[in-house]
C-alpha cells in the first residue's frame, strides 16, 4: 500500500514539477547541503528500510541527484525519532545525542561519495531514463486534474508492475529469519573486546530485518548480557540500513555494482560509528 501510494503521489507531483526544474534547484546548492536535507528529512519519517525504497524511487524518478537521494535512504531507516527516544529513555542522553549526530554524519557523507562517483549509469536503465528526463510526460503544465490522476496511475502501473515480486521477495525473507537469532550466543560474542567484534557483528546485523523500534529492545537485551555498546549499535544498524530485503528490492532499481558501492561505503560508515562509541563510553 505504502509503495502504490507513494508512486502514484509522486506520479501526481511530477505533473507540477519537471525533473529539469527539479535538478537546477538542487545543482545550484553547496556541496553536501542537499545531502543534509535529504539525511535531516529522513530523521523525521520512522520508515524502516524497504519501506523508505519506494520514496528512493520517487527522488530519482523526479531527477534529484543519486548522491542525495542515498542520503535520504541511509537516514530514513537507521536515525528516526522513535530510536532517539529509547535510547534517550534507556541510556540517556549522551548516547542519543551520539547516535544522531553519528548516524546523520553517516548518512551524509555516504551519500555525497556516491554522488562524487557519478554512478548513475549504474541504475537500471528504465530507472535512468526517467532519472534523465527520457521518460515523455504525459501531461503539459495545463494539465488538468483527471489527467495528472492518470499520470499518477500510469506510474503505479509502470513501477509497481516492475517492483512488486522483489517486495514480496524481501518481506518473505524477513519474516523467514525474523525471531531466529541466537541471543545468547552474540551477546557473549559481541562482548569481547576484540578487534574484529565490530565488523562481525555489522555482517551478522545484514541478513537481518526490522525498523529502528523493534531493534531497540533487541540492542538492550544484548547490552544487559554484556554485549559492548558501540558494537552492539554497529550491529542495530547494520539491521536497519544494510538488510538483505532492502538489497533484493533495490536491485530492481540498481545494478550491482551500485548496490556494492552502496554496501561498502554505509558499512564503512557503520564501523566508525561502532568503534567511536566503543572508544567514548
Amino acid at each position: 500500500m505504502l509503495l502504490i501510494g507513494i508512486v502514484f503521489l509522486m506520479g501526481v507531483i511530477q505533473t507540477f514539477f519537471a525533473p529539469e526544474r527539479t535538478r537546477a534547484l538542487l545543482a545550484g546548492r553547496r556541496l553536501g547541503l542537499g545531502n543534509a536535507m535529504a539525511a535531516s528529512l529522513g530523521i523525521v519519517t520512522p520508515f524502516c528500510s524497504c519501506s523508505a525504497v519506494p520514496l528512493f524511487i520517487g527522488f530519482v524518478s523526479a531527477g534529484v541527484p543519486l548522491g542525495v537521494t542515498f542520503s535520504f535512504l541511509i537516514a530514513a531507516p537507521m536515525v528516526n525519532e522513535v530510536a532517539l527516544a529509547l535510547l534517550l529513555g534507556l541510556f540517556g542522553w549522551k548516547v542519543a545525542a551520539l547516535y544522531l549526530g553519528l548516524g546523520l554524519a553517516v548518512a551524509i557523507a555516504a551519500g555525497a561519495i556516491i554522488g562524487k562517483l557519478k554512478m548513475e549509469r549504474y541504475l537500471e536503465d528504465w530507472v535512468r531514463a526517467i532519472h534523465l528526463g527520457e521518460a515523455t510526460a504525459a501531461s503539459g503544465p495545463v494539465a488538468t486534474w483527471p489527467e495528472r490522476l492518470a499520470t499518477g496511475r500510469r506510474h503505479v502501473r509502470e513501477i509497481v508492475g516492475r517492483v512488486w515480486p522483489y517486495v514480496l521477495i524481501g518481506i518473505g525473507l524477513g519474516a523467514a529469519i525474523h525471531g531466529y537469532v541466537p541471543e545468547d550466543f552474540m551477546a557473549a560474542f559481541m562482548g569481547r573486546d576484540v578487534w574484529w567484534a565490530v565488523p562481525a557483528a555489522v555482517v551478522l546485523g545484514v541478513p537481518m530485518y526490522t525498523n529502528a523500534a523493534g531493534i531497540v529492545p533487541i540492542v538492550e537485551a544484548l547490552i544487559g548480557k554484556g554485549a559492548a555498546l558501540g558494537t552492539t549499535l554497529a550491529f542495530m544498524m547494520s539491521v536497519i540500513a544494510l538488510s538483505a530485503p532492502e538489497m533484493l528490492i533495490l536491485r530492481k532499481v540498481l545494478k550491482w555494482p551500485l548496490i556494492a558501492t552502496f554496501i561498502g561505503v554505509v558499512a564503512t560508515g557503520i564501523l566508525l560509528v561502532g568503534y567511536v562509541f566503543n572508544l567514548v563510553l
